[in-house]
């Protein structure tokens, strides 16, 4: 929604869209962080479920990477929520990567591939399974119909 580009008081634009949208009003702070959370973690599965739908593939797992990894609750919930594993890791993806195809462009990696096993045997990754799956099936019938009348 246009009311998250740039607020003045985004846990205010957060209650003011539940409210908006006749979804529960979080009073706390931690519960209007909770909801932005769940509400990333059901975007997720928005956009996966469209992506398997243009590939024609489904994608077994979701790799993250940056930061966001950092905050393990919204890696589970973005697991419980799109019924897939996320493999989280490494957090500093992007300067690994400019390194490591720097190390490509100067001959000591030979392919993308080879990259990606640098990586791998270089750097921990935790994986988060998804759980309370039909919680999450019933969470995402309401996003659905709160997407459909935003349209």
């Amino acid at each position: 929604a246009e009311c998250f580009l740039n607020p003045a008081d985004m846990p205010e634009a957060i209650r003011q869209q539940c409210k908006l949208v006749g979804e529960p009003v979080p009073s706390e702070p931690a519960a209007v962080i909770r909801c932005a959370l769940d509400s990333l973690a059901l975007k997720y599965r928005w956009i996966i479920e469209h992506l398997e739908q243009t590939s024609g593939r489904r994608l077994s797992a979701i790799h993250a990477v940056g930061g966001g990894i950092k905050n393990h609750l919204l890696c589970q919930l973005t697991a419980d929520a799109t019924g897939r594993p996320v493999i989280a890791g490494p957090v500093e993806a992007s300067a690994i990567g400019n390194l490591l195809v720097q190390a490509m462009a100067l001959g000591e990696l030979s392919s993308p591939a080879e990259i990606r096993q640098v990586v791998k045997n270089s750097f921990p990754t935790v994986t988060y399974e998804p759980r309370e799956t039909p919680m999450w099936d019933e969470a995402y019938g309401r996003f659905l119909k709160i997407v459909e009348r935003g349209r």
